[in-house]
């Protein structure tokens, strides 16, 4: 099984497969997924710090461009893990205060 490291938080092992964000969350990472993982709020936003991902979605992509975000940054809805990979949260319930949304699907 892959090793999800999460910048200043530790290592974690995750099932083949599963959506980051919910790797996430069921790891006890509060990262926000304010739409509920449908790509249109971009609060599950991470940085990609090392590992392998699929291209950028066109989910992404648009999300991105409509809320003018230009960062090189990926949302964690739409990543599934398949090897090693290390991410920073960029939102979490901690540093914005906000609830974390409703949980995503598998």
């Amino acid at each position: 099984m892959p090793y999800v490291t999460v910048y200043d938080r530790g290592t974690f092992e995750v099932e083949m497969g599963k959506k980051l964000v919910l790797a996430l969350e069921d790891n006890g990472v509060n990262i926000l997924h304010r739409c509920g993982g449908k790509a249109k709020c971009t609060t599950c936003r991470v940085e990609i710090l090392a590992g392998d991902f699929a291209e950028v979605t066109n989910e992404e992509k648009k999300s991105f461009e409509e809320k003018g975000i230009e960062d090189q940054l990926r949302l964690s809805c739409q990543i599934y893990v398949n090897g090693d990979i290390a991410i920073r949260p960029i939102m979490t319930v901690e540093n914005s205060g906000l609830t974390a949304g409703p949980r995503p699907a598998e």
